[in-house]
């Protein structure tokens, strides 16, 4: 039997925090793909993109991932989803993004200038639907 991701509980009103934190991370990496910094700016887009995630899944039914297998998050976010195709079409934005970490963060080859670019727009799509969510939750 598979087991589900391992959450905690938190105040929905929290997700208004959580979706700073993914602003944040968006724009440093902003700041790093400027600077040439593309793995910087590639790990940046998905640690927005996991706090996105984390923003919805909070205001959504106040909980959120705090499994240390960030794949994890994505699960959580599809189980949120129910039958909602707009949830499901950012799980799929946000798994494409996970499956970038590791290569980014501990193979040895160097993220690429167009990567880093795209990793960044799909974060971005993830945190301003993340902040309609939470807008739309009324916390």
């Amino acid at each position: 039997m598979a087991r589900g991701p391992k959450t905690v509980m938190v105040a929905r009103r929290e997700s208004k925090l959580f979706l700073a934190k993914a602003g944040q991370f968006l724009e440093s990496g902003g700041n790093a793909a400027m600077s040439g910094l593309h793995d910087a700016a590639m790990l940046n887009a998905v640690h927005a993109a996991i706090s996105a995630a984390d923003a919805v899944t909070a205001a959504l039914v106040g909980i959120r991932s705090a499994d240390p297998d960030h794949q994890r998050v994505a699960d959580l976010l599809e189980q949120v989803a129910g039958e909602s195709t707009e949830i499901r079409n950012h799980v799929r934005q946000l798994r494409d993004l996970l499956a970038r970490k590791n290569a980014v963060a501990y193979e040895s080859r160097m993220t690429r200038v167009r990567e880093a670019t795209d990793g960044l727009r799909r974060a971005e799509r993830l945190v301003e639907w993340a902040g309609q969510v939470v807008e739309r939750a009324k916390l």
